[in-house]
């Protein structure tokens, strides 16, 4: 079932943690909204459970390959034209990885184009727990939650009769969560060891001279009780584009799950795209300004159990509103 066409009303926000408080700028009282199809978050964390039933998204391990075939499966399902990126990349520790960027166009001919990202594979060490360490995690929030988010986008755009006014590219970055451990640094001043499928991307985007309008980049997006600020370099590269879509899900009746405070800087897929592809994008993600990462951030309590289709109806309907909006 579609929203209709709808009056949402938002007045002055406030809000306030100890000494700090940030008041937004007023926007127009009125504001009518296009109308935008209907999340379903049930699709959605089943696609999750897919994922993590593949076992450990690990690159160069048979359920990598496996889950890598299955998304291009369902992108091409979903009347996607789909690129495989293919790339071999030097981890950390001197480990040769196989890496493979997914990238599904929809509507490739529209000239305004979308992107929206996520990373696709999952860490090989638990390096923040205290068992079982040397063991790769499920990984059902970081990297899966991100896919079966936009997953689910793909399905409605296919299936739903109401259709977007821009073009949409899902890309789907490998690589993003093979850093070094806790407390180690492998780096010599110029080297960043995260998000490799992203760095290569941005140096040699699919499609030659390929750009677009903005980028979203979803992860860790399905947590219990999670909370998305304003990130840093969010903020730093692509400031408009947070307030719109932070005031876009306070109009939506989801401001206790966007709060309007930022946190620090973090290194993910989004940055390289700002920085090399020169491609607007911003970050949703759980991590807090007050206790950083979640209890479950490499760990193996990264798993089915802290997957909540409330939080991932939240982040679905935000984004799908935030890009039927656009014309």
């Amino acid at each position: 079932m579609k929203n209709s066409t709808c009056i949402l009303l938002l007045g002055l926000l406030f809000w306030s943690c100890g000494e700090q408080r940030i008041t937004e700028e007023k926007v127009d009282d009125e504001f009518t909204a296009k109308p935008y199809p209907s999340f379903n978050a049930d699709s959605a964390y089943a696609f999750i459970q897919k994922q993590v039933d593949f076992g450990p998204r690990v690159p160069n391990t048979p359920s990598h390959r496996e889950t890598g075939e299955w998304l291009v499966q369902k992108l091409e399902g979903y009347g996607f034209s789909v690129t495989e990126q293919e790339f071999t990349a030097t981890a950390y520790d001197g480990k040769e990885l196989e890496l493979t960027n997914i990238i599904g166009s929809y509507r490739p001919e529209a000239s305004k184009r979308i992107l929206l990202a996520a990373h696709w594979d999952t860490r090989r060490i638990a390096d923040k727990d205290t068992g079982r360490i040397d063991q790769p995690i499920d990984g059902a929030n970081d990297g899966g939650s991100g896919v079966g988010v936009l997953l689910e986008i793909a399905r409605v755009l296919h299936t739903d009769s109401l259709q977007p006014d821009v073009g949409i590219d899902i890309v789907f970055f490998d690589g993003e969560d093979d850093g070094e451990p806790e407390h180690q640094n492998f780096r010599d001043g110029s080297q960043v060891w995260w998000c490799l499928g992203s760095q290569y991307w941005s140096k040699n985007p699919h499609s030659r001279g390929y750009t677009a309008y903005y980028g979203i980049l979803l992860d860790m997006v399905g947590g219990k009780n999670a909370r998305f600020y304003k990130e840093g370099y969010s903020i730093q590269y692509a400031k408009n584009l947070v307030d719109k879509v932070w005031d876009y899900a306070h109009r939506l009746g989801h401001g206790n799950f966007f709060p309007m405070r930022r946190s620090e800087a973090i290194t993910d897929d989004h940055l390289f795209v700002n920085q090399d592809a020169n491609i607007p994008m911003i970050n949703i993600i759980e991590y807090s300004p007050d206790y950083g990462f979640g209890h479950y951030h490499h760990t193996h309590d990264d798993n089915m159990d802290l997957i909540d289709k409330k939080t991932l109806s939240v982040v679905g309907e935000t984004v799908l509103f935030t890009v039927y909006q656009e014309d």
